[in-house]
């Protein structure tokens, strides 16, 4: 480790009598009041400015940048007044006095001028976390260039270095690396936000294709990002082999899984065996394919739900993918009758109860079928096809109903068991009641 203490004391030293110097003169004070009143002026102005416009009546009908510079000017309020008060009280001491007694009020002006800049300049990007990050980032960087001290705190961020290999690792290059990885990441998502907006827009791309080149240029772009963002900074590539062999071995043998569930995400992307919109059924879980990521693939169950089931399940399992090629579906509806019935006369009354019901396709005829004599009865299979397998419960219910009113119309009846309980050798030990059905 190469640490250099004694250039931090001397910049520690040179700062401290910079400001022993300033402090010392009564010309400090009076600057300082100046600062505090314009800072209180400022806040005052901003509540009475904000309280009386409204940004939203206002800029009606103006073009979207042109609403989002006044709704940051209208936020900035206060940075704008505090500048037009420090640059009056700055023009002022100069005049009335020599330029190095208005020192402190140069400092607050650049100070504040610099803040308002990168609040115009950072307005653009509407990641609020990373909006803060660059602005005091950048606003750090203002501040030690305007008091003179930027070369002496990165020369002293760079005297403090571990070496590992053949990398040399300072909290200068790793603030470096920080920022432009920062950059290059924001940069990479607007840019891979326009290609998918442009691929999704393409009529000729299936939703499978859409979803597999949307992630190979987001993956790619990123790679080539970090990759440009480490070069940038002095950093050879060939240096994090040592890096390298490391992640192989993790790889290897903690992200077997997310290694297989990525490999198996492609695989399913390319060969287009379930693709978003498709209704599936993977073990217990059925729902509509909503997503597709990297990792898994998020099934929106009817009640709510989603399941998130990797990757890898859809590879190695078993899967029933309702609209695979076609969305066509075959309703199925069983029942029965007693022996008094006509089965010629219930077929043709189930059919047209199918016929009648909504959502069945006309241009299938549904068919019933008598398909078994029991002790009970007679066993009926009714058919029809419906174009949205995910009406199929809703169908059936409304066809199972329907055929409940007609019978009840029709005279016809339902089997169900009936018991009889013969007692021999003596009474029940118990009192019991038998109930017998009727109808």
């Amino acid at each position: 480790m190469d640490f250099d203490l004694k250039d931090v004391l001397e910049l520690l030293q040179t700062v401290a009598r910079s400001i022993g110097a300033e402090v010392t003169s009564p010309w400090f004070y009076l600057q300082l009041g100046l600062v505090l009143s314009g800072a209180g002026i400022a806040f005052a102005t901003s509540a009475a400015v904000r309280a009386r416009i409204d940004v939203t009546s206002l800029a009606l009908g103006w073009p979207g940048p042109l609403r989002q510079l006044l709704r940051v000017l209208l936020e900035s309020v206060t940075t704008v007044v505090f500048v037009i008060l420090m640059r009056i009280a700055r023009t002022g001491m100069v005049l009335w006095t020599w330029p190095s007694r208005s020192y402190l009020l140069a400092v607050a002006l650049k100070l504040a001028m610099a803040w308002l800049v990168i609040r115009l300049i950072t307005s653009v990007i509407r990641n609020t976390f990373i909006v803060q990050i660059v602005s005091i980032s950048a606003w750090l960087v203002a501040a030690l260039s305007i008091i003179g001290q930027l070369d002496n705190v990165v020369d002293a961020l760079d005297s403090v270095s571990v070496v590992l290999g053949g990398l040399r690792l300072t909290p200068l290059l790793v603030i470096k690396l920080g920022v432009l990885l920062l950059g290059v990441l924001w940069l990479t998502n607007v840019a891979s936000n326009f290609v998918e907006s442009r691929i999704t827009r393409s009529t000729d791309l299936t939703p499978s294709i859409q979803v597999l080149l949307i992630k190979m240029v987001r993956m790619g772009l990123m790679i080539l990002g970090v990759a440009i963002a480490i070069s940038a900074v002095g950093i050879n590539l060939s240096a994090l082999a040592i890096f390298s062999g490391a992640a192989g071995v993790g790889i290897g043998l903690g992200l077997q899984r997310i290694v297989a569930n990525f490999v198996a995400g492609i695989i399913l992307l390319a060969d287009k065996s379930v693709k978003p919109g498709d209704l599936v059924t993977i073990g217990d879980s059925s729902g509509r394919i909503s997503a597709m990521n990297t990792r898994y693939i998020s099934v929106a169950a009817g009640d709510g739900r989603e399941f998130l089931i990797p990757n890898e399940d859809l590879v190695t399992q078993k899967v029933t993918n309702w609209t695979y090629t076609d969305k066509n579906t075959l309703v199925k509806v069983n029942f029965g009758t007693n022996y008094d019935a006509d089965p010629r006369v219930v077929c043709k009354l189930a059919i047209e109860i199918a016929n009648e019901t909504p959502r069945t396709l006309k241009s299938k005829s549904p068919s019933c079928l008598l398909t078994e004599f029991t002790e009970a009865g007679m066993k009926f299979s009714l058919t029809c096809w419906i174009a949205d397998p995910s009406y199929m419960d809703s169908v059936k219910s409304e066809v199972m109903l329907a055929l409940w009113e007609a019978f009840k119309r029709e005279g016809i009846r339902v089997p169900y068991p009936v018991r009889e309980l013969r007692v021999r050798g003596g009474a029940l030990p118990v009192e019991t009641t038998v109930e017998v059905p009727t109808g």
